[in-house]
């Protein structure tokens, strides 16, 4: 099972998983890609001195990927990873969700599951508010991301505008899955989490897994109306799936300032 030992160990096998999910067309590449930038804009702040803490920020990245690369890696030996990711890889495997939807999926298990846990990892209960701040410019950085995509929706299918404006149900599609909901949701566990003893963390883990499959399954089927108009979408959709991990990393060499639907 790959792991890393350092940031830039990180990138290199975010590179890889990358590059193999091009060769394999997979989807699982489209949230690599999104990490992967959030990966070097953290090794970036690290480096300009923008962390509170900027050891313990590397310490916490590095815990925090090898949650998401021991899952990834789990999925491709056919074992079990955590129920939220599997869920997460197996809508990869779908032909149905649009690139939103896998995004949003990855970023659910990864904030919602390993976020909390990883934070918890690096903290105890007498010093954990101390990573508050830093804490939250990790979903800062995220955030300004993921908003990226929203604008993409918008720019690509100028009728979503209207449609947005018409019904609302789109935007409260994105109200429901906000990154402020889930950076809260995140920061409550994680100061839960780190006052469970040793002995009870895998129930408790296994406990917050099932909930948060739950919010992936909202994510995969936001309703009626929503699915689609995601469909709609994803039937109009161009090029293979390399071409819109291709794509995707033209847009992060722009500072991400369109994700493609």
């Amino acid at each position: 099972m790959k792991q890393a030992e350092t940031i830039d160990e990180v990138i290199l096998l975010l590179d890889q998983i990358i590059e193999k999910s091009k060769i394999d067309q997979s989807n699982l590449g489209l949230f690599a890609i999104l990490y992967r930038e959030v990966t070097v804009r953290i090794k970036e702040g690290i480096l300009a001195g923008s962390f509170q803490n900027g050891e313990r920020m590397e310490k916490l990245d590095v815990i925090f990927a090898n949650r998401y690369l021991k899952a990834y890696y789990q999925y491709q030996a056919k074992e079990k990873p955590s129920e939220c990711w599997a869920f997460a890889f197996e809508q990869a495997e779908n032909f149905w969700p649009i690139v939103l939807q896998h995004l949003l999926l990855g970023i659910n298990a990864h904030i919602n599951l390993d976020l909390g846990i990883a934070s918890a990892e690096v903290s105890t209960v007498e010093d954990i508010e101390d990573l508050k701040a830093d804490f939250d410019k990790i979903n800062s950085i995220l955030s300004n991301l993921v908003g990226g995509v929203e604008k993409c929706l918008i720019k690509i299918w100028p009728t979503l505008t209207w449609i947005l404006k018409f019904t609302g149900k789109i935007d409260n599609f994105f109200i429901d899955f906000s990154m402020e909901t889930a950076r809260n949701g995140a920061w409550k566990f994680a100061n839960e989490f780190v006052a469970v003893p040793e002995n009870e963390r895998e129930a408790c883990t296994q406990l917050r897994d099932q909930r948060i499959t739950e919010i992936a399954r909202l994510v995969s089927n936001p309703g009626y109306f929503v699915s689609a108009v995601f469909k709609f979408i994803r039937l109009f959709e161009r090029g293979t799936v390399a071409q819109k991990i291709i794509d995707m990393q033209i847009m992060e060499e722009k500072n991400m300032e369109c994700v493609v639907a």
